[in-house]
């Protein structure tokens, strides 16, 4: 006799770990530049705006103003900064692809008690969940050639290491 498999004899799914407050911080931050840069929102407004945000209540809101103020406040020479690794003006990149590269050279300049590569990889999963199809290449392309630039002794220290 034959027997087929009803819908509850399927194995569930396996579930996507939690995010963590500052990955949910870095995805607020990422909507929060979009709207600067795309939509003309100032900080002040986007600060209102973020924590009626659903999910917004389990980001790490420290992280999220410190981020958002810090990249806002610098990116004119993160741009710069930026500008020397890609292979077009700024202005040209996709706003995601945009964004997503101010924070991640923020980080990467700001934030030394966050490795490289761990913020590489926020970048990447941030472009994939809201950036074009293959626009996290590029971005981890341009980070990496960032990271050797601004830190460039844990770079060399990981390809030691491989």
């Amino acid at each position: 006799m034959t027997t087929f498999m009803t819908d509850t004899d399927h194995p569930e799914e396996p579930k996507a770990p939690p995010k963590s407050a500052r990955r949910r911080a870095r995805e607020f931050v990422l909507q929060g530049l979009y709207q600067w840069r795309v939509g003309g929102a100032d900080e002040a407004a986007i600060e209102a705006y973020a924590p009626e945000m659903d999910g917004f209540a389990k980001a790490d809101r420290e992280f999220f103003v410190g981020t958002l103020r810090g990249v806002i406040g610098q990116h004119a020479e993160l741009n710069e900064l930026i500008g020397k690794h890609i292979d077009r003006p700024f202005t040209e990149l996709s706003p995601i692809e945009a964004c997503v590269l101010m924070l991640g050279c923020f980080e990467m300049k700001n934030h030394p008690e966050t490795p490289y590569r761990v913020i590489i990889n926020e970048a990447i999963e941030l472009t994939k969940a809201f950036g074009g199809t293959d626009g996290h290449k590029y971005v981890n392309g341009v980070l990496d050639k960032i990271a050797a630039g601004l830190r460039p002794d844990e770079v060399a220290a990981r390809k030691k290491g491989k």
